[in-house]
């Protein structure tokens, strides 16, 4: 055989090794999205929890802040954050980290506990922990 024929036959395997490896590639990419669609559609009651409980820290948080007769925009710059943060933790979209949690269980003049009780959720029989 010539050196063109051999060459043409090596490209011709390199091309259908390259499409092999792309058609391997979407078959992985494809396995993934379900496995990870999957794991999403079994956390459904996990992602509900975490709603209720994001729900009742920000209630608590505007009940709070409510009783103290305090605007978002003077516990924001109380804490040295913005009025957004405050506006998100009360509507559930974020929670405040630990420190800023501290400062407004201080501001509101009420302990962290009371404003973590809400997150405490009654057992299947109905008994709540303690």
């Amino acid at each position: 055989m010539d050196a063109t024929r051999i060459m043409t036959i090596w490209i011709a395997v390199l091309y259908v090794l390259f499409w092999a490896a792309v058609f391997c590639g979407i078959v992985y990419l494809f396995i993934l999205i379900i496995k990870a669609l999957k794991k999403y559609i079994n956390s459904k009651e996990v992602r509900n929890e975490k709603k209720v409980v994001a729900k009742s820290l920000g209630e608590a948080l505007k009940e709070n802040r409510l009783r103290c007769q305090m605007t978002q925009e003077f516990v924001a710059e109380t804490l040295g954050v913005s009025r957004q943060s405050v506006s998100k933790w009360e509507n559930g979209t974020s929670d405040p980290n630990t420190s800023n949690l501290l400062a407004l269980a201080k501001l509101y003049g009420v302990s962290a506990e009371n404003l973590l009780k809400c997150l405490e959720t009654p057992s299947p029989d109905g008994i709540q922990d303690e």
